[in-house]
C-alpha cells in the first residue's frame, strides 16, 4: 500500500478525534510562538513542545487506516482456493 492509498482510506473515529486535538495543539502553540508581545521563556518552550506534539499526533493519526473486515465465508473460500492450487502442483 502506497502512502497516497493509505491517506485516501477511511480513518477510525478515535484517530479522527486525536487528529483534531493535534491540530488544535499545533495551532495554539503556533499562535503563542508568533505572538507580537514578549512572553516568558517557559511559555515559549511549552508552546514549542505543543506545536511539535500536535504536528506529530496529526500526521500519525492521519496515516492510520481502518482495516477492511473479512467475514468467515471469504476466509473459507480463500482457504479452499489455496488448497486447490496446492493439489494441482
Amino acid at each position: 500500500m502506497t502512502i497516497v492509498e493509505r491517506y485516501k482510506k477511511p480513518t477510525p473515529k478515535f484517530f479522527r478525534v486525536l487528529r483534531n486535538i493535534g491540530l488544535a495543539l499545533a495551532t495554539a502553540g503556533g499562535a503563542i510562538l508568533t505572538a507580537p508581545i514578549s512572553l516568558p521563556a517557559t511559555l515559549i518552550t511549552i508552546a514549542t513542545y505543543a506545536t511539535v506534539a500536535g504536528s506529530v499526533a496529526t500526521a500519525v493519526s492521519q496515516a492510520v487506516v481502518k482495516e477492511e473486515e473479512k467475514d468467515d465465508s471469504d476466509t473459507i473460500q480463500e482457504v479452499q482456493e489455496n488448497d486447490s492450487v496446492k493439489s494441482k502442483e
